[in-house]
């Protein structure tokens, strides 16, 4: 058995059983498996015929463990925030019309219908806004997305050229990356966490986050996505006029850096793909033009249907409307939530992206209030997660990623981040640090920090 299988299997028993004591286990073990894709790598052949579910079983080990430590669990004064109970009323949408419209055929009768992946989805959702709740738990799950984000950008390194699909990097990482657009949407989403964690971070973490970044810089090039390159352009731009004035200067520096490290990483053949982002009408390409033509055909399917066509049921009724694009991707993620979903499922979606920035917002507000350690990692994290969330969203206008559980965790993200904040206050109030079954203990109050 390779070597890369034992570790594996050794990190996974680990992470599944510590769940039972530690729940942070769990959730940190499922974001690792969710971005590196075991069940996708070669290692893990020899081990695939056992048929272990390993994040339904990460999932469920979590859960127990939240079970079994609930009363010592630190999730503030609400069960569930506004977010949260937004979130869940887009799931009960999702579930209505499936119900409600017709069967849904073609390529959902394979793969689990967005019902029951959005079940999944939003239930790991709520499961991580219960157990990172504190600062060193929302620091781990940040370095787990960091760590993960450089073994995806290292396996893009060293995939050989002659197994990319027309000319662009597919199939990396978990199935939720399979496409080059959506592998290179998370990179996109993951350039401002892993700058975040640069700027508070000690050398050692400085290291291992420029390294991080420069691998993840290279796999977008590597994608020769142009909506990842869109929304790596909106982020820098955003990042520009909205850092933080104490840290201004060092952020504009790595902006600089960053923009200037993926132009130095650019081949012919990505300047050449996202030269036609900005083509006249004439020299658009077909790709960029058929979006367009489903966009308006979205708005023709949304005023037919206002409710909705149903969760999934793109595929098969597109060809209505567009006769020459059969089973033709939305190619925008608003579009097709406006058209599965109707009004109602696009106004709940919307209502979330916009609660999500309101809660980043009123969280930079409040790091104000801070003593200045706590100030500082406030002021910074409100910041990387604002320009994260802000950057996967223009990714979303042309491409569809409604139903990637990537979106998800940045939507509710702030919720967490908001439990943080919660706890910091609570802790110093008390002037007493507290010790969380869900970390087992291992975590010291920021109450040190600032004495």
């Amino acid at each position: 058995m390779p070597l890369k299988t034992v570790l594996f299997l050794g990190l996974f028993v680990v992470c599944t059983v510590g769940a039972l004591y530690t729940p942070l286990l769990g959730v940190l073990g499922y974001v690792a498996h969710y971005c590196i894709g075991p069940d996708r790598q070669w290692w893990e052949a020899p081990i695939s015929h056992w048929g272990l579910r390993y994040s339904y079983t990460l999932a469920i080990a979590t859960a127990i463990g939240m079970a079994l430590h609930w009363r010592r669990l630190r999730f503030g004064p609400r069960l569930f925030t506004r977010q949260e109970w937004l979130i869940l009323l887009f799931l009960g949408i999702v579930w209505l019309a499936t119900v409600l419209t017709a069967e849904t055929t073609g390529r959902y009768t394979l793969v689990d219908h967005p019902s029951v992946k959005m079940t999944k989805v939003v239930v790991f959702a709520l499961m991580l806004t219960h157990v990172i709740t504190t600062p060193k738990r929302l620091d781990a799950l940040l370095w787990t997305l960091v760590v993960g984000s450089f073994i995806l950008g290292l396996q893009a390194y060293t995939t050989p050229y002659r197994q990319f699909a027309s000319g662009r990097l597919e199939r990396i990482g978990g199935p939720d990356f399979a496409e080059a657009n959506f592998f290179g949407a998370f990179c996109v989403a993951m350039l401002p966490i892993i700058g975040m964690q640069f700027l508070r971070s000690g050398w050692i973490g400085k290291g291992v986050a420029l390294v991080a970044g420069a691998f993840t810089a290279n796999a977008i090039v590597l994608t020769r996505s142009r909506s990842a390159t869109v929304g790596f352009a909106a982020g820098l731009f955003a990042a520009a006029f909205a850092a933080p004035k104490r840290y201004r200067i060092p952020i504009l520096a790595g902006l600089v850096v960053a923009g200037a490290g993926l132009l130095y990483l650019s081949d012919p053949q990505f300047l050449e793909r996202t030269s036609t982002i900005l083509a006249e009408e004439e020299e658009r390409d077909a790709s960029a033009a058929s979006r367009i033509e489903l966009a308006e055909a979205g708005w023709r399917m949304l005023k037919d249907h206002p409710f909705g066509i149903g969760a999934g049921n793109w595929y098969q009724t597109i060809e209505r409307y567009l006769p020459q694009y059969p089973r033709k991707d939305s190619h925008n993620t608003f579009v097709k939530c406006a058209g599965e979903l109707g009004i109602q499922g696009i106004a709940v979606f919307l209502a979330i992206i916009a609660n999500a920035f309101m809660i980043l917002r009123r969280l930079r507000r409040k790091a104000e209030e801070l003593p200045l350690p706590q100030r500082r990692d406030v002021q910074m994290m409100s910041f990387g997660l604002m320009i994260s969330l802000l950057a996967y969203l223009v990714c979303c206008l042309p491409i569809t990623l409604l139903y990637i559980e990537v979106l998800w965790w940045l939507l509710v993200l702030p919720v967490a981040f908001e439990r943080v904040v919660w706890n910091i206050e609570a802790d110093l109030k008390t002037g007493k640090p507290k010790v969380d079954a869900a970390t087992d203990g291992l975590l010291e109050s920021e109450v040190a920090a600032s004495a």
